[in-house]
């Protein structure tokens, strides 16, 4: 008779998150950073501005950071963030699935195993949220920075300062009558053409960001009026890639941080250019479930997504049990950093 070694295995939660993935969008950063696999740990292998590696600001090694808004990193190893999380059948749910595998009902074995296999996936899930958040902290800020119990770790990719701006006063953009969103867009773009010789054509902001757009009145929406056009969204991403030729991405997207409360992944009141292709790599290092489990008896690991280890592992030990263990280790490189302009377009 079918036991639960037989129905709770790496390989068919795998193939049900793989199933549903394919039929779900990606996040913005997966495609601006596409996943790339690498052996080993080292995060020199990481480029920055101007092909330099990735710096480490000083911190002690085993510590337990986690992103600054606590996404699940537990701890440290070497110099890449390791993420690991598991769960396990609980009593309850192998007693029931005992019972419905006796009777040979295999509607409630479905049912069941189906449960299972959902909070599986959802450990799988929240590893690309860690990633999404380190992209869109890359995308934001230049820098990414974990956080947790008075330790931090800064990974500084030397973004150029000269390709940061903060707009002051009435050119901030919340200013509806005084602000020149059309030419700072236009002007951005021109320096980093001038810096780099490729100009910017898409930019990413959020909703909140977007909508001093949409109020402005100094020059979208007189363009608006001179062209007759009406005032609506459309119309302004028309005005404003017609004058700058930037195509403007909103981004609003969310997760649910460690407090259960919603949390963007792209910050308020912040601009960001950058060129059409992608910007660098989602780089996955070797997980030690990768390195030392593939060939156990009692463990069965499978990976995911490029570089996720999903892991069952078998306790025969009493209480009879699996447990399902995700873990991922891995950065962002930013290779096309010197092609990014970031700008903050309100502050309080």
């Amino acid at each position: 008779m079918a036991t639960i070694f037989d129905y709770v295995t790496a390989k068919e939660i795998a193939a049900y998150w793989i199933e549903g993935a394919s039929n779900r969008i990606p996040y913005l950063g997966a495609t601006l950073f596409p996943g790339k696999k690498q052996l080993g740990l080292e995060l020199s292998w990481l480029k920055g501005s101007k092909g330099l590696p990735v710096s480490l600001k000083p911190s002690a090694f085993d510590t337990k950071p986690t992103l600054r808004d606590r996404i699940g990193f537990d701890r440290l190893v070497t110099e890449m963030p390791f993420f690991r999380e598991a769960m396990m059948i609980t009593e309850k749910d192998r007693q029931n699935l005992n019972n419905v595998i006796a009777s040979g009902n295999e509607k409630a074995i479905e049912m069941i195993v189906r449960n299972i296999y959902d909070d599986a996936a959802g450990l799988i899930d929240s590893a690309e949220v860690v990633f999404e958040r380190m992209r869109m902290q890359l995308l934001s800020t230049g820098k990414i920075a974990i956080t947790e119990n008075g330790n931090a770790l800064d990974y500084d990719y030397q973004f150029d300062s000269d390709h940061l701006e903060t707009l002051e006063n009435t050119a901030m953009w919340s200013d509806p009558d005084d602000s020149t969103p059309i030419q700072d867009i236009i002007d951005w773009a021109t320096t980093i053409e001038d810096d780099t010789g490729v100009r910017p054509t898409r930019a990413i902001c959020s909703r909140a960001t977007f909508q001093y757009l949409l109020s402005n009145t100094k020059e979208i929406q007189t363009h608006i009026t001179n062209l007759k056009l009406l005032p609506t969204e459309a119309n302004v991403r028309r005005v404003i890639e017609e004058f700058t030729q930037v195509q403007i991405a909103v981004y609003s997207k969310k997760y649910k941080n460690a407090a259960g409360s919603a949390a963007q992944f792209f910050p308020d009141n912040v601009f960001t250019l950058f060129p059409v292709g992608t910007l660098g790599s989602s780089v996955f290092g070797t997980t030690p479930e990768e390195s030392d489990l593939m060939t156990s008896a009692n463990a069965d690991v499978q990976i995911v997504n490029t570089g996720v280890a999903l892991t069952s592992l078998k306790k025969v030990e009493i209480p009879v049990n699996v447990e399902t263990v995700v873990s991922m280790i891995g950065l962002p490189s930013f290779e096309g950093i010197d092609t990014v302009f970031i700008a903050t377009v309100h502050t309080d």
